[in-house]
């Protein structure tokens, strides 16, 4: 076999390295140049399977409060759930009445189910904690009991400057007073039935059922939940709370 010059053989050489050089592309360009920056401004999205898309469970709580932390960590989470979330400037009311970290709660499109009226503004932490239950106990408690889908959450709004129990009897600021608590007065399904804490807590059958099914998976999710099993002031709502505390009746 003839060994070509050495002048060929360099222009062998320089042809290879370009054939291979020009297959690069076909390489993920992760692969090639390592993860992408977040474009500035934005925040970087969890993996796929954050919180908001993992059943619920003993870590739920805690998940909720630790990815709330940073205004721009909780609004990864739900960017990367595909949760509509619009932040606001923090603004203050009164020395007891303000919002920090909030925003607009608006659809999640990653379910059927819609808040009425929306968007609601609360706190980043609260609307994460909305999300996972909306997800994650409300629309498939209603599959499974009601045997239809939730297309509207009814509520009675978040941010009101206001004591607990909207001042009967109590001198404490209540949470709403901060947007980090969510009154629910019940659900509407595609098949047009209502169910409401007012008319279906009572009982045994599906509708008392689903509505109970919702407030205990509440009570793994948010800090304190108040049911018309507490006192006459919540007959009509859930009161779905946000915050580090621990109570649940």
């Amino acid at each position: 076999m003839t060994i070509p010059p050495p002048v060929f053989r360099s222009a062998i050489l320089v042809a290879a390295l370009s054939i291979l050089s020009g297959c690069s592309p076909m390489l993920p360009e992760r692969a090639r140049y390592g993860p992408t920056p977040a474009a500035p401004g934005r925040p970087e999205a969890p993996l796929v399977g954050g919180l908001i898309d993992r059943p619920i469970d003993g870590g739920t709580r805690a998940g909720v409060l630790r990815e709330s932390t940073e205004l721009t960590r909780c609004m990864a989470e739900l960017t990367a759930a595909r949760v509509t979330f619009s932040p606001t400037p923090d603004r203050t009311d009164s020395d007891t009445c303000y919002q920090i970290q909030a925003g607009l709660l608006g659809a999640d499109m990653g379910t059927v189910a819609r808040m009425n009226p929306g968007p609601t503004a609360m706190t980043c932490r609260l609307a994460l904690a909305v999300s996972v239950w909306r997800r994650q106990s409300v629309e498939p408690a209603a599959r499974e009991i009601l045997g239809s889908d939730v297309v509207q959450i009814d509520h009675f709004g978040a941010y009101a400057c206001r004591n607990v129990n909207n001042g009967a009897g109590s001198t404490r600021i209540s949470a709403h007073s901060q947007a980090a608590a969510l009154d629910v007065a019940g659900v509407r399904l595609r098949d047009g039935r209502r169910i409401s804490l007012t008319d279906d807590w009572p009982g045994d059958g599906p509708e008392a059922r689903f509505l109970r099914r919702i407030r205990d998976d509440a009570c793994r999710i948010f800090g304190t939940v108040l049911s018309p099993d507490y006192n006459a002031v919540h007959q009509d709502h859930l009161h779905l709370e946000a915050t580090d505390t621990r109570f649940c009746r």
